[in-house]
């Protein structure tokens, strides 16, 4: 992943806030106007077969893990600190988690509402946790002596979880991973390395559901042979997904520490800190809320959030992520089918709210609850009933030409996270806020 000390697209968040940006893709419109292309190995077609599991998941977990989490310092440490690579590799012989500590990874996903998990094969370091023939720099030959990448896939697959493999093209430890930009020899090896890799990816755990690349520096996309190499994947892997970033288009895009819709299936990435790997002294942590938040914006916008944790170097959990996710799960536990059942959403303005839908039925998410009285403004539709979810209690309403209010509610929010309003609309729930900028009835210039 990128590393948050440059800004860049995919670090904007940490660069300028979580709460603000946050706030900012609240309130707007989450869908850009731009056009879809599709798939580049593949139809789009094929890709909405593939991708039905995907859409309905809607919330998944990241793993970063690696000779990085030895360290504790970030997962960029080698590169940021100038470590040479004779120095960092002496962390293999350090780095041996407790056996199947990815157990814990898969029964803290599951508690937390999540549908599939996505770990570091490979980070840009160039350790590798799974068993290849292609080098000993690997967990296999070194200290741990077994296939971590095997022992998270038996455990995902067991709790029922969808499995992804990450796996970074950018190596900081191969001999070409550099110079391969410049010599075309070295960039013959170092290709066929990359892909070979990738095959025994495809080949050696059974069926994969996402293969997750990232930063393909320092080659262009038919330098790394990109459309060769994930033709490859479709052939072992045919329901397999693919991300964007091997720089072809293909099956979903990745805004990373952003919410950021697109035309095409998308997925936001996002720490629960600021570091991918586990960080001791990274205290920066999100709030359940935030998630939770988070959550929600994505199904509006019909995307998917796919959220971080960094193991220490046994495999634990540190307990932090353990206790925000505890809290997201309880939430989740009575709110899931509004996430994994959420269509695209055109209802989006509101201060104190967010908005998921499912048919006519819009879901009013109160993060910041007023009172008695909620507000929404510009809902175009007549509504037609309201109730407290999940309990189902009515909630007494009045509707105006540019707003509808919610009354006789507690005091106090039905839920410390996030409370919900069930509303039944006469049609798609839409919302013309500039039909209340322009159309709503002005006084004299005085008072």
């Amino acid at each position: 992943m990128a590393s948050n000390h440059t800004f860049t697209r995919r670090n904007m968040l940490g660069s300028v806030g979580a709460a603000a940006v946050l706030s900012s893709v609240s309130a707007t419109p989450l869908l850009a106007q731009e056009e879809s292309h599709g798939p580049t190995t593949s139809t789009v077609a094929d890709r909405d077969r593939r991708m039905k599991w995907w859409h309905e998941a809607r919330f998944g977990m990241f793993i970063h893990f690696g000779l990085y989490s030895v360290l504790g310092r970030h997962e960029w440490a080698m590169e940021m600190e100038g470590i040479p690579v004779a120095e960092y590799e002496q962390l293999a012989k350090r780095f041996n988690p407790k056996p199947h500590a990815a157990r814990a990874w898969a029964q803290l996903a599951k508690q937390a509402g999540m549908k599939y998990m996505v770990m570091t094969t490979k980070h840009h370091e160039g350790f590798c946790n799974f068993d290849t023939k292609l080098t000993n720099y690997c967990a296999a030959k070194q200290a741990a002596g077994r296939d971590l990448v095997a022992e998270y896939y038996e455990a995902a697959r067991s709790a029922g979880m969808q499995v992804g493999f990450y796996y970074s093209l950018m190596d900081w430890h191969h001999p070409d991973g550099a110079r391969c930009a410049k010599d075309d020899a070295a960039r013959r090896r170092f290709v066929d390395y990359i892909h070979g890799q990738v095959k025994e990816l495809c080949s050696n755990y059974g069926k994969l559901d996402v293969l997750w690349y990232d930063v393909a520096w320092p080659l262009s996309a038919e330098g790394w042979e990109s459309v060769k190499m994930n033709k490859m994947v479709r052939q072992l892997q045919p329901d397999i997904l693919i991300n964007n970033r091997a720089k072809i288009s293909e099956d979903f895009t990745t805004p990373e520490q952003r919410i950021q819709a697109s035309a095409e299936p998308w997925e936001s990435c996002m720490t629960m800190n600021d570091s991918w790997g586990y960080n001791r002294d990274d205290d920066d942590w999100k709030s359940a809320k935030t998630i939770a938040r988070n959550l929600i914006t994505c199904a509006r916008g019909y995307g998917n959030y796919l959220l971080n944790i960094g193991p220490r170097p046994d495999g634990s959990i540190p307990e932090e992520s353990v206790r925000i996710l505890t809290d997201v799960g309880r939430w989740m536990d009575q709110h899931a089918d509004l996430i994994h059942k959420a269509e695209l959403c055109n209802v989006y303005r509101s201060q104190v709210a967010n908005f998921t839908r499912t048919g006519n039925k819009l879901y009013v998410h109160v993060h910041f609850w007023p009172g008695d009285v909620v507000s929404v403004g510009g809902l175009s539709n007549k509504v037609l009933s309201a109730k407290h979810y999940p309990s189902g209690q009515p909630v007494q309403f009045h509707q105006e030409d540019f707003r509808v209010q919610f009354t006789g509610l507690p005091a106090t929010a039905p839920d410390p996270l996030v409370s919900v309003i069930e509303v039944e609309c006469d049609g798609e729930p839409k919302q013309d806020m500039l039909n209340i900028r322009e159309n709503r009835p002005r006084r004299e210039v005085g008072v």
